[in-house]
């Protein structure tokens, strides 16, 4: 019984120490002694994408599915030359989806009747000058891409430009706060919390053809970069006095 008690004594006590350790590493919430107030501002930083990616296929029909296939393989083999000449690396070249289908006819009545099938090969494309895609589609079309999606204008370095945006959105906020307190005639003491809302990237205004099919009586194709807006959305609490 002795022993008993001793055992129920250290497990009380370690119990004890846990819970107090627990209680320790909570952080109490702040403590505002001033006027609280609470500011929601957007930072934007504006920036050209440097990378422009592209869907581009081809799609060959022929009347048995191998005669499809092979001649789906000789295009593409020719379209990763063309891609290595124009010194695209194989890290900014991925295959998409490889599909293989029959055709039929369903026009008539009775049971559907076999044309055909059609092989699909599908790559996803990463230029990283954007000055020189146009050209390339232009080349890859010539070798027999007959299917183009896109393009997707991207920024590289997003995080280094959505940090810009974040401190846009700390200095408005700070200003803001500046304003509100001139008005009540006190000042901003300091910073409370922030949080941020979450970040936006707008639409790209693209000019240009999607798909250029002859390129000998046809102008170059041109992929315009245009200018991204980034934003942050973050809400800051002050405190005046």
């Amino acid at each position: 019984m002795k022993n008993m008690a001793l055992l129920l004594a250290a497990a009380c006590s370690t119990v004890s120490i846990g819970s107090t350790a627990s209680a320790q590493i909570v952080t109490p919430a702040p403590v505002i002694e001033g006027t609280r107030l609470n500011i929601v501002a957007i930072g934007e930083s504006r920036q050209v994408p440097d990378i422009a990616v592209i869907n581009a296929g081809v799609v060959t029909e022929a009347p048995s599915a191998t005669a499809a296939l092979s001649d789906n393989s000789r295009r593409m083999q020719a379209v990763f030359r063309a891609l290595d000449a124009a010194g695209i690396e194989e890290r900014d070249i991925q295959t998409a989806s490889i599909n293989l289908n029959a055709r039929y006819d369903y026009s008539d009545r009775s049971e559907p009747r076999l044309l055909g099938y059609t092989a699909s090969n599908q790559l996803t494309v990463r230029f990283r000058e954007i000055a020189r895609a146009g050209a390339i589609i232009d080349t890859l079309v010539a070798q027999g891409v007959n299917q183009i999606n896109g393009p997707s204008l991207q920024i590289d370095e997003l995080d280094a430009a959505m940090d810009e945006a974040r401190r846009d959105a700390i200095a408005k906020a700070r200003q803001r706060a500046e304003l509100y307190a001139a008005a009540a005639g006190m000042q901003v003491v300091r910073i409370v919390a922030i949080s941020e809302a979450g970040a936006a990237r707008s639409p790209v205004a693209l000019a240009g053809r999607a798909m250029a099919m002859d390129t000998a009586e046809s102008a170059p194709l041109q992929i315009a970069a245009g200018e991204q807006r980034l934003t942050a959305n973050i809400s800051v609490m002050f405190e005046l006095q």
